[in-house]
């Protein structure tokens, strides 16, 4: 076998690994930098996620941005190497996080976006707000959904207004609780250990084991310095 075919058979044989951030743009992240820092973490989680081997898992990537009066899927699940550019952020409005919380059931339980072979997906919440609609529903719904329900959940509270009560119910990894970020360059912080923990995962020999947030082995270097 040729050197092409064996990297066209191993792609091939490569099991999804979704990664799908619930992103609030609403008005609040306007402020201090936060919605400038949000959309640089994403764009370098994305790029770290495509240069990863795809030998055992390929790492997907969905966004799905909450602010105004709904919630829209801004990527679907895609190869993260087939993401050739990301559109700005822009934020507004009020946080209907139960949309985003119903967008993330159907785009998880969507059987041709998610196959039965796809390792345990991954869900990331970043908000700065209290959610300005009926979210309980949506949640539990989530949560008991057949596939969604299996999905490892972080979360991060950007700021002091955040719901950090409803944030924390998100979360359900015990090594990972709630992330609470205080200036904007938390949010990279964050984002780098999520990209850390789902590139481990895909290194992995056993890529549906957890794998935790090393927030601790993130170093605090970045530019963002500004207080919330």
């Amino acid at each position: 076998m040729n050197t092409s075919k064996l990297k066209d058979f191993t792609i091939a044989q490569a099991r999804p690994l979704p990664v799908i951030v619930l992103a609030d743009v609403s008005g609040s992240m306007l402020d201090d930098g936060k919605i400038e820092a949000l959309n640089q973490a994403l764009r370098e989680m994305i790029a770290a996620f495509a240069k990863e081997s795809r030998l055992r898992a390929q790492i997907q990537v969905g966004l799905i941005t909450f602010g105004g009066v709904g919630a829209r899927v801004d990527l679907p699940l895609v190869a993260a190497q087939d993401v050739t550019s990301m559109q700005t952020l822009h934020a507004g409005g009020g946080t209907p996080m139960g949309a985003a919380f119903e967008e993330a059931r159907l785009l998880i339980e969507d059987r041709e976006l998610v196959p039965s072979r796809a390792y345990r997906p991954v869900l990331v919440l970043v908000s700065d707000g209290q959610p300005t609609d009926d979210w309980e529903p949506s949640f539990d719904a989530l949560s008991r959904a057949e596939r969604a329900q299996k999905a490892t959940r972080f979360a991060m509270a950007i700021g002091a207004d955040a719901d950090t009560q409803m944030l924390a119910r998100f979360a359900n990894d015990r090594e990972s609780p709630l992330f609470q970020a205080h200036e904007a360059r938390d949010i990279s912080r964050f984002f780098r250990a999520v990209t850390m923990s789902v590139t481990a995962r895909s290194r992995s020999a056993t890529p549906n084991a957890a794998a935790p947030l090393a927030l601790d082995d993130i170093p605090d270097d970045d530019g963002f310095r500004l207080d919330f």
